[in-house]
């Protein structure tokens, strides 16, 4: 059992636990917000319901930042071949909201900055008996809330749930988007319940080293049903979850392999030596790393990047895309040490290589039987040989990795566009 724990994690609460203050503040502005908001659904005659979801709602929320209120707009089930978001945007606009951003998704939702506080979420949704008949995976938010405030009955439990979280959080392995790849608010909710606490978690997750399946409810006989049951692209996460409230559900299908191998390492270096830092967001010392390439006779580069999407999601998954691609291109020319991708959740990332030329690139040509395009190989590539009915080429290279970028940058200018980034630029410091 991990010793020195329990200083360590009261520590951790007093910090990330919200004040009361703050939870009034919320409290109050959700009162009249949720008032106005069915007061105009009255008088325009719309059949919708008000719910607060989310941490909020479920008690597990943490001080992050901004804090992040849910509050969905639940329409009558003959709304359903209508535009709900479009609905819900002029409800809205008519409060005359300064603060108000519309936020595009599979179904759009809408945001209004309170204060520096927090700020809060208007969801648009379904109202739905059964969670099979939901059109979008908003729609199974009310279950959801319903399953958790069910379950998380006791102060310690939700205290745990609030430690997962920033412990994930500080660890960049929370949350479903792309960007991302980790545990949703949702997905820890529901593991701290089924493991009965945070250090049960860590320990688990520390010990799997294959596919873990986890059915709470024992919705399925065995895992033979689960996999015949299971839509296939929805078992390939380390973890299958059974979303206690929708059986065909994978509530862990965002986790991808490196993100929950960060996670575990994690998790191994806390139980090995608790400490708060484990809570804490490492920033990365770009002038530490610069400093031990230049050592190692290796290059440093920084890149910044920009795009048009909106933050975060969208522009989160098309800059990591981005930072995979770049990533390629540098490999295919230079023997990649240390990389790294920082996102700043709005329209921009960075990303850093450190690396050596491989000085001698093998390229691969055409087939041997191929002889016009063999004879065009051969003009443009000095050094040529054959292996396995196929012609190679060893070139020579010697360039920087900056001259490098600066090149690919130029050459690529409408790959770079298509790939929706608006700006690239090389960072010295």
């Amino acid at each position: 059992m991990v010793k020195n724990v329990n200083p360590v994690l009261k520590e951790v609460l007093d910090k990330i636990n919200p004040t009361k203050e703050e939870l009034n503040s919320i409290d109050k502005y959700l009162k009249q917000f949720i008032s106005q908001f069915e007061k105009k659904l009255k008088s325009s005659k719309i059949s919708a319901e008000i719910f607060v979801g989310g941490s909020f709602a479920k008690k597990t929320m943490i001080r992050k930042g901004g804090y992040d209120i849910d509050v969905f707009v639940r329409f009558d089930e003959k709304y359903k071949k209508q535009d709900i978001s479009n609905l819900t945007e002029k409800i809205l606009r008519s409060f005359k909201s300064e603060n108000l951003i519309s936020i595009h998704g599979s179904r759009n939702y809408f945001k209004i900055n309170v204060n520096s506080t927090f700020f809060v979420e208007i969801i648009p949704v379904l109202k739905v008996k059964n969670p099979k008949q939901a059109e979008n995976i908003t729609d199974l938010s009310y279950f959801h809330v319903n399953y958790i405030k069910r379950k998380l009955k006791t102060e310690k439990m939700l205290e745990d749930v609030r430690l997962a979280k920033a412990f994930c959080h500080a660890n960049k392995c929370y949350g479903a988007e792309s960007y991302i790849s980790g545990f949703s608010g949702y997905a820890l909710e529901l593991l701290i319940y089924h493991y009965k606490g945070f250090l049960n978690f860590l320990m688990a997750m520390e010990k799997i080293k294959g596919k873990e399946i986890i059915d709470i409810e024992k919705l399925y006989k065995n895992k033979y049903e689960i996999a015949m049951n299971m839509n296939s692209a929805k078992m390939g996460s380390p973890i299958v979850l059974i979303d206690p409230t929708y059986k065909e559900r994978n509530a862990l299908a965002a986790l991808s392999h490196d993100t929950f191998k960060k996670f575990q390492e994690a998790c191994r270096k806390f139980l090995k030596n608790p400490s708060k830092e484990s809570f804490e967001i490492k920033e990365i010392d770009l002038g530490r790393i610069k400093k031990n390439a230049e050592k190692s006779n290796a290059e440093f580069i920084l890149i910044k990047a920009e795009t048009e999407k909106q933050e975060p999601g969208v522009a989160g998954s098309k800059l990591l895309k981005f930072y995979k691609h770049i990533s390629e291109e540098v490999e295919k020319f230079y023997k990649i040490s240390n990389k790294g991708f920082e996102y700043n959740e709005k329209k921009e990332a960075e990303f850093f290589f450190v690396v050596k030329k491989k000085h001698e690139i093998i390229q691969q040509g055409p087939n041997s039987r191929d002889r016009d395009n063999v004879f065009l190989f051969r003009k443009h590539h000095r050094n040529t040989f054959m292996k396995k009915e196929r012609i190679y080429a060893r070139d020579k290279f010697d360039k920087k990795i900056k001259e490098f970028i600066e090149e690919w940058k130029s050459i690529n200018s409408r790959k770079v566009k298509e790939m929706h980034i608006k700006n690239l630029e090389i960072i010295t410091f």
